[in-house]
């Protein structure tokens, strides 16, 4: 897999793949990372790469020439897909990261101020991503959710893939709760089903953890869930 990023901010994204996972999966070739920052493109002097909104209008608006010089400087591979993080996207969900490990290349723009000029957008043709319905001062983070998100669905992040495999949403229910030792701490214990080594036990108690903490805790999940058994 290979990353594009282009941002105004390189270092947020270079200094969160260079610790913990994310720095062995990089070291280990799992994955590789580029960032391209706009500012290094703009034909301004000042190095400007925002301006005024046309109409009015509080803030500064993302310009179309360093974005695009900046973008087309990329080279694409042949199964790569471009996205820009917007509040204006598809909400992120673990379909969408599943897919999106599918492919060679991610190409990712991080918008900043009020956002992108729309010819940006008309020109590019990005698919739209959104991490949620709020709005952050600038695309880097929900760059960094992706970026992580996808790269746990790859061979080789992970000590085990099949930990990704069993985090939430993996089946379309919530992870059940996990333990270790001690056995016992402040009066609470680890349930005896997790002890007796019966595999098929410990599965199906697993399983019904799952279902009723979703039930409990994401209704709107549990639903879909009754859904799909039911279409089954």
């Amino acid at each position: 897999m290979k990353f594009d990023i282009l941002t105004l901010f390189p270092q947020i994204i270079e200094s969160y793949c260079d610790e913990s996972i994310m720095k062995r999966a990089k070291d280990n070739g799992v994955f590789t990372l580029n960032t391209v920052n706009p500012r290094d493109f703009t034909l301004d002097k000042h190095k400007k790469v925002d301006d005024t909104p046309y109409g009015g209008g509080a803030g500064m608006v993302l310009a179309p020439q360093p974005y695009i010089d900046a973008y087309e400087s990329i080279k694409k591979e042949e199964n790569s897909i471009t996205i820009m993080l917007s509040p204006q996207g598809e909400p992120l969900s673990e379909k969408t990261v599943c897919e999106l490990a599918d492919y060679d290349q991610i190409i990712m723009l991080c918008g900043h101020y009020e956002g992108f000029d729309e010819r940006i957008r008309e020109i590019i043709k990005p698919k739209e991503i959104s991490i949620g319905d709020f709005v952050l001062t600038g695309g880097e983070l929900p760059a960094l959710c992706l970026i992580d998100a996808v790269s746990r669905k790859i061979e080789g992040t992970l000590g085990k893939i099949e930990s990704a495999n069993e985090d939430s949403f993996s089946n379309g229910l919530l992870e059940y709760p996990q333990y270790t030792k001690p056995r016992e701490y402040r009066g609470l214990n680890v349930p005896d089903v997790l002890l007796n080594g019966n595999h098929k036990q410990i599965q199906k108690f697993r399983l019904e953890q799952q279902i009723n903490r979703t039930k409990i805790r994401r209704p709107d999940l549990y639903k879909k869930y009754l859904d799909t058994l039911q279409d089954k």
